[in-house]
């Protein structure tokens, strides 16, 4: 990650915050990172379902592989490889919910396929701030992003990080007016302050960094 991609993430997500003194912050990883480098945060990888404590509610599915029309296997993840997808196939359902368990500040998601109809809300229940994040907006972090909804192309097919700082969110939720939005090796945690200078120090712990969920 690049000093100069932080300061311009930070600038433009900034604008999403409803309620919000502090602004979102959005890093993208390098193709070919598939997990987040956040130390000691909690993964699903969707092995064993949609498994966040809270919950997961709305139009989604667990699935493998690509179906014509409905999904598309996030790139180079492998053919038997477990990812979220919403809408659920088969159905006009446009968002999915998950709950974390819990209060955060920090998420991270491989979000495949990046499309100008995919977008992340994240609020707080008890502030009621919200923030929404849309895959066009992504291009604002790193220019490479082609926003095309490619299915075989690194530039569109990331992993994204989001830094709340003093913020914190309860809810997450995908939401894709088109088919489909879908997401691997999702993370949340609570990261100490102050943001940038830690922010700067994970994005130089994790270059090089490329773990993907294991195939057995």
């Amino acid at each position: 990650m690049k000093y100069g991609k932080l300061l311009t993430a930070a600038a433009a997500a900034g604008l999403m915050a409803s309620g919000s003194a502090n602004a979102l912050l959005i890093t993208v990883e390098a193709g070919g990172v598939y997990n987040s480098s956040v130390a000691g945060a909690t993964e699903i990888d969707f092995s064993s379902g949609c498994s966040y404590a809270g919950g997961c509610t709305g139009s989604y599915d667990v699935v493998t592989g690509s179906q014509s029309g409905q999904y598309a296997a996030p790139f180079n993840l492998g053919p038997d490889n477990e990812y979220l997808t919403v809408p659920e196939p088969y159905t006009n359902g446009v968002s999915a919910t998950l709950d974390p368990g819990g209060s955060y500040n920090y998420f991270g998601l491989f979000w495949g396929s990046i499309d100008n109809y995919n977008s992340i809300k994240f609020s707080n229940s008890i502030s009621g701030d919200n923030w929404l994040v849309t895959g066009s907006q992504l291009q604002a972090v790193d220019p490479d992003i082609l926003v095309e909804g490619n299915q075989v192309n690194l530039n569109d097919n990331r992993y994204v990080n989001f830094f709340f700082g003093s913020e914190l969110f309860d809810t997450i939720e995908l939401i894709s007016t088109g088919k489909a939005f879908e997401t691997d090796n999702h993370a949340f945690a609570s990261v100490p302050e102050p943001g940038t200078l830690a922010l700067l120090g994970l994005g130089l712990a994790g270059l090089g960094l490329s773990r993907r969920k294991r195939q057995i």
